[in-house]
C-alpha cells in the first residue's frame, strides 16, 4: 500500500441537512444531532451545504449559530456559501456575530459565479440590479475585507448618543484567517492562494484542458499545488479534501446493498467530463474501511493533504448517517493515521 506523504491531522464531514417539505423542522434537527454526534466521536470539523430553493440548508450561518450552541469543540464550516445570493457586508456581520458564539471556531467557506437558475429567480433576488451585480471574485474581496477589519463606511463617530463604527460589527479578530474558498479550477485554486485564504477542493473539479487525459486525481493535485505555489504560506498553506466516503464495517447488508446502489448509479457521471463546463466528479468510495484506506492512499491528491471533509450522500436516512460517521471515526480514519480529538 502506497505511504501518504501527508499523515491524517482533521477529520471532517459534510451534509447537505435535506429536510421534508412537510416537517423542516426534524431535518433540521437531525442535522444538528449528527454535528452533535461528529464532536462526540472526536471529528475535528462539520460542515454544511448551502442550498437555496431545495429543501437543504438554506441558511447555514443560523444553523451553525445553532449549533455553536450546542457542541463545545468541533469546528463549524460552510461549504459552501455562494456569494451571488448574498450582501457581503450583511454577511460579514453575520459571519463574525456566530464565530464569537462559537467561541472562535467558525469556518467559512465560499464561492462565486451566477445564482443557479439566475434568470428564473434574478428578479426576486436582485430586482433593481439584476443586470449589473458582479458575481466575480471582487465579491469575495469585498467580504474578506469586511471581515478583516477594512473600513465599510467613511463615517464613524458620535450621532446624539449612539455611537458608530467605521468597520464591520462586531470584529472576531481571527475569523479573517478561518476563510476558505471552494474552488474547482485553477484560477480559482491561483486567486485564493494569493489572497490568502484556504482552499476547499471536493468531488468535482474542471478538466481545463479538452486535450488532456480527465485524470481527476490528478486535476486535483494540480490544484492544490497551483494554490500553494500563490499562497504567502507556501507548502504549509490549508487544504481540506472532500470526497464522497462509504464504509461499511458496521452497515447491514441492506445497508450496503443500498450505498452500493446509490455509487454504481452516479458512477457514469465520472467516466467523461460533463457539460460546458467541463465538470469531472470522482467516483464515491464504498466499502470496508481498509478498502478505502487503500484507494485513498494511492490518489495523488489525498498524498498531499492533510485536512478532509468527506462528504456524506445526499438522500440517505439519519441512521445512515450515524453509521457511516461511527465507522469514519473508529475505522476508517484511524487506518489513515488520524486520532481523535479530546
Amino acid at each position: 500500500m502506497p505511504s501518504t506523504s501527508r499523515p491524517l491531522r482533521k477529520l471532517g464531514f459534510l451534509t447537505i441537512g435535506l429536510f421534508d417539505a412537510a416537517d423542516p423542522a426534524r431535518g433540521h434537527e437531525s442535522t444538528l444531532e449528527i454535528i452533535e454526534l461528529g464532536e462526540r466521536l472526536g471529528f475535528d470539523s462539520a460542515w454544511v451545504r448551502h442550498r437555496h430553493l431545495q429543501y437543504g440548508i438554506s441558511s447555514p450561518v443560523a444553523v451553525l449559530a445553532a449549533a455553536s450552541q450546542r457542541t463545545r469543540r468541533i469546528e463549524l464550516g460552510t461549504a459552501v456559501i455562494p456569494l451571488g445570493w448574498e450582501n457581503p457586508l450583511r454577511l460579514a456581520e453575520d459571519l463574525a456575530t456566530v464565530d464569537l458564539l462559537s467561541g472562535g471556531r467558525l469556518n467559512p467557506g465560499v464561492s462565486v459565479g451566477p445564482p443557479m437558475h439566475y434568470d428564473h429567480v434574478k428578479q426576486a433576488l436582485h430586482p433593481d440590479t439584476a443586470d449589473t451585480e458582479d458575481f466575480s471574485y471582487e465579491r469575495v474581496r469585498r467580504l474578506l475585507d469586511f471581515v478583516r477589519g477594512k473600513p465599510a463606511s467613511d463615517f464613524s463617530g458620535f450621532e446624539g448618543f449612539e455611537v458608530f463604527s467605521d468597520v464591520v460589527q462586531p470584529h472576531s479578530p481571527g475569523l479573517g484567517r478561518r476563510l476558505w474558498y471552494g474552488g474547482a479550477g485553477r484560477g480559482s485554486a491561483r486567486w485564493a492562494g494569493e489572497h490568502g485564504m484556504n482552499f476547499l477542493t471536493s468531488s468535482v473539479v474542471k478538466a481545463e484542458d479538452p486535450h488532456g487525459e480527465p485524470d481527476f486525481a490528478a486535476i486535483q493535485l494540480a490544484l492544490i499545488k497551483e494554490f500553494r505555489a500563490h499562497h504567502p504560506d507556501g507548502a504549509a498553506a490549508r487544504v481540506s479534501q472532500g470526497l464522497v466516503v462509504i464504509p461499511t464495517d458496521s452497515a447491514s447488508p441492506e445497508q450496503r446493498a443500498r450505498y452500493e446502489a446509490y455509487a454504481a448509479e452516479r458512477l457514469p457521471r465520472t467516466t467523461t467530463p460533463q457539460g460546458p463546463g467541463r465538470l469531472l466528479f470522482a467516483p464515491d468510495l464504498v466499502g470496508t474501511s481498509a478498502q478505502i484506506a487503500e484507494r485513498l492512499q494511492a490518489h495523488a491528491a489525498f498524498r498531499e493533504v492533510d485536512e478532509v471533509a468527506f462528504a456524506l450522500p445526499f438522500t440517505f436516512e439519519h441512521e445512515d448517517y450515524v453509521q457511516i460517521l461511527t465507522d469514519m471515526a473508529t475505522h476508517l480514519a484511524p487506518a489513515l493515521g488520524w486520532r481523535p480529538a479530546s
